[in-house]
């Protein structure tokens, strides 16, 4: 391995190792006992692949533009839902990121980006599993590298925590803010903080907070 992969692999594998603990404690917010919950993680995947083929476009009979934002958010979605699954398998932390770290490195160098995602879709459909691989392509093919995909990450894992916090469970969180979804208002506030500052997450919370309309 050359030392500027082995550069590249050891910031992937702290950028991981941190999602995958923000994950964890994530889903340990929803439910304490959520490994042991039988949750479809899988599942989670290949509906938000659908969603996310409607915002890229695939109808040959319509002039249809790509909503290149919005495809990046649904791949945010699906790593959440990816990571869950791998911290599902059993495997200790370390290893998980190792392959992680390799796996979103690697690619498979897929060009047609339906392709990718179908390759996505089939992973989960028919072995229940996450393909990073896959996940790398459709990242590449939307000009989205894992800085980006860590930036965007910890601003949605935040934007979770808010609601938690805000009664969405429960039904009473307010989704729209003075006229704007609150996934608008976070990739403005993701935008104007620093993203590689140590204290991103408390930031961003604290941004949201500020942001978010009283009763």
């Amino acid at each position: 391995m050359s030392e500027q992969l082995s550069t590249a692999i050891s910031i992937a594998e702290k950028q991981i190792s941190q999602m995958l603990t923000m994950q964890d404690a994530m889903n340990s917010r929803v439910s304490d006992t959520w490994r042991a919950n039988g949750y479809e993680w899988y599942r989670a995947i290949w509906v938000e692949c659908a969603e996310m083929l409607d915002h890229h476009g695939w109808k040959w009979w319509k002039h249809q533009e790509i909503d290149v934002a919005q495809v990046q958010l649904e791949l945010v979605d699906i790593f959440h839902f990816g990571l869950s699954l791998r911290l599902m398998t059993g495997d200790d932390v370390a290893k998980i990121t190792s392959d992680l770290a390799k796996e979103l490195h690697q690619g498979t160098a897929e060009s047609d980006f339906k392709i990718a995602l179908e390759n996505l879709a089939s992973s989960a459909v028919t072995k229940k599993a996450f393909d990073a691989k896959a996940l790398a392509d459709c990242m590449s093919l939307m000009n989205m590298d894992l800085d980006e995909l860590f930036r965007q990450y910890v601003g949605k894992n935040t934007l979770n925590f808010f609601r938690q916090d805000h009664g969405y469970k429960e039904g009473s969180y307010i989704k729209i803010w003075h006229g704007e979804e609150d996934n608008e208002v976070l990739a403005q506030l993701v935008n104007e903080l620093d993203a590689g500052a140590d204290n991103f997450q408390q930031q961003l919370y604290a941004a949201l907070e500020a942001k978010y309309p009283k009763n």
